[in-house]
């Protein structure tokens, strides 16, 4: 029997069924119409946020990173929520509009900006997150025909990393930031040509559960952009300081210790470097703020036999929950979190591997864990399904279509 990952703190049954937000989710079904279906709680977003605050100098603002997950209602509730929002496509500016949004509270990173993205986002009067020299040439040149000072701040691409962190966003030659040396020229550049500076974006990873490798990367982070103002001869006005706030999806996996991420950069606040005594912080955040909120129901539709290994196979899979399937075939696959939804208290009697009902062996959403024995019309809960589900897996594989989305 494999281990299955941890299921997040504060989910409780009704009546033996996992309950969310006070409803048992097989009430929310019927109200959603159908399965598969993902679930994000307001409670849950609105208490990250809450122990956010408490544990974060008061002078660091918070920014939803859009990318985690751009549901329409959750973008809503999340506008009441945080500071600002960070997204990285004129689609999903189109989404923030359209959940009514102020522009001048979104900031638009990621490279390969077309030329249409920045002409709708200076006109919205976006933030724009300068990921290359050209890119800035671009934007000016479509600032200046609109007539308008455009908002541009640089993604710096530092010369560290975010250690122990999933995804290296910064460090060596990489596609995001201009390299911190050439930043000071391209600062001056921007000032001279009349921009709003808005200052840096400096990001080195995500997914990360070491406080004292997020503590880390914040002082070189603020270190850095202390070297960059004096040598651009300019305050930067903000500096985005990044994120990377894991959490825990694996086996093993510890929550990360927040308080300690907040004490260490509180120390850093007071003794910040005279370039940056002006300056405004704040942190990106996406998975950490709605991660192990969401939950992916999915419902058994066949209770299979085969050489004596039990297959649970459901009506969902890979298509709506890449990342908990492996991502189309990780070298070593871990067990996300995953339990019988109706049957949530129920003790472990059985081991069943859980599959998808797409025809190829990468789809499997549980490999031989322990469970309560399920049958026909039991619901599969997804754990910690909150970011990068819906939005980040391929919906349209096999002609399988969307999940269903509710918020409550």
């Amino acid at each position: 029997m494999k281990p299955l990952g941890p299921i997040p703190a504060g989910f409780v049954a009704i009546d033996g069924e996992l309950a969310i937000g006070g409803h048992k989710v097989s009430d929310l079904v019927v109200q959603a119409g159908r399965t598969p279906l993902f679930i994000y709680s307001r409670d849950r977003i609105a208490g990250r946020v809450a122990e956010l605050r408490a544990a974060l100098p008061a002078q660091v603002a918070l920014n939803y990173a859009v990318k985690a997950n751009p549901f329409g209602p959750l973008l809503q509730a999340m506008a009441g929520l945080v500071d600002g929002f960070d997204i990285a496509s004129g689609g999903e500016l189109a989404m923030v509009t359209a959940a009514g949004i102020d522009p001048a509270r979104v900031s638009f990173a990621g490279p390969g900006k077309r030329d249409s993205e920045l002409e709708a986002a200076i006109s919205a009067g976006v933030t724009l997150n300068l990921e290359s020299e050209g890119e800035a040439d671009r934007a000016l040149t479509i600032a200046g025909r609109l007539d308008v000072s455009p908002r541009l701040a640089v993604r710096v691409n530092p010369d560290f990393d975010l250690k122990g962190s999933g995804m290296k966003m910064g460090g060596g030659a990489k596609p995001f930031g201009i390299d911190a040396e050439r930043v000071p020229t391209l600062v001056k550049r921007l000032l001279a040509a009349g921009a709003d500076w808005r200052g840096f974006h400096i990001f080195a990873g995500s997914q990360a559960l070491d406080a004292a490798a997020i503590a880390e990367t914040q002082a070189e982070t603020i270190a850095l952009a202390a070297r960059l103002a004096d040598e651009a001869g300019a305050q930067p006005p903000k500096v985005n300081l990044g994120g990377g706030f894991g959490i825990p999806y694996f086996p093993g996996d510890l929550p990360l210790d927040l308080s300690a991420v907040g004490e260490a950069l509180g120390a850093q606040f007071q003794r910040l470097p005279t370039e940056l005594a002006g300056t405004g912080f704040c942190i990106e955040l996406g998975r950490y703020l709605v991660g192990e909120a969401g939950v992916y129901l999915t419902r058994v539709v066949d209770r299979k036999l085969s050489h004596g290994e039990v297959y649970l196979v459901t009506d969902g899979g890979l298509h709506h929950q890449l990342a908990a399937s492996g991502n189309f075939g990780t070298v070593v696959r871990r067990n996300y979190p995953v339990a019988i939804a109706n049957r949530f208290d129920a003790p472990v009697d059985e081991e069943a591997t859980v599959v998808g009902c797409l025809c190829t062996p990468l789809d499997r959403l549980a490999d031989k864990g322990g469970f309560p024995r399920a049958e026909v019309g039991d619901l599969v809960a997804v754990f910690c399904a909150g970011a990068y589900g819906a939005s980040a897996s391929p919906a349209m594989f096999l002609g399988q279509g969307p999940a269903a989305e509710l918020l409550v």
